[in-house]
């Protein structure tokens, strides 16, 4: 599973995204998601929005990889955004969050899901990556770092 398989164009990177709280970022990347998938908005946000009932994807160092299943996805989907300002996002290590990794699976992909979600926490973890992604705030700029980076970082 590399990250081209879940970024597959810079449509996929949102390089400066407005949002206040957690509740408006994960509403605007629900949007841009289902533009890009054909998913339904309302169902994408809701899937997430219920991921976070269940404890909070902000992983820490400013990071948060929200992610859920939906019967409707067609196949792992991923989405980028690096916020313009930090947000609350309710992360373990209670930092406010910059980088968020959205990941969509179908229902039945469970190792698939998993592998995407320990890939794209492998990557994130690289500190000079983060540097570099906040540093960034052109699409293309982000989607070459997070493509390019992941090579030089996979298991």
């Amino acid at each position: 599973m590399e990250i081209e398989d879940l970024l597959r164009t810079p449509a996929h990177v949102m390089a400066r995204l407005k949002a206040g709280n957690k509740k408006q970022a994960l509403q605007e990347m629900a949007r841009r998601a289902a533009e890009l998938s054909g998913l339904h908005e309302r169902a994408v946000f809701d899937v997430l929005l219920e991921r976070e009932r269940l404890g909070t994807t902000g992983v820490g160092n400013g990071i948060a990889i929200p992610h859920g299943k939906l019967a409707e996805a067609k196949g792992m989907f991923g989405l980028f955004a690096r916020l313009d300002a930090p947000i609350d996002f309710d992360a373990i290590d209670e930092q406010p969050v910059d980088l968020i990794f959205l990941l969509l699976a179908p229902e039945g992909a469970g190792a698939d899901h998993l592998k995407a979600l320990a890939r794209v926490s492998r990557l994130l973890r690289d500190r000079s990556i983060c540097e570099k992604l906040r540093g960034a705030d052109q699409a293309d700029a982000i989607y070459a770092l997070l493509t390019d980076g992941a090579h030089s970082h996979a298991a």
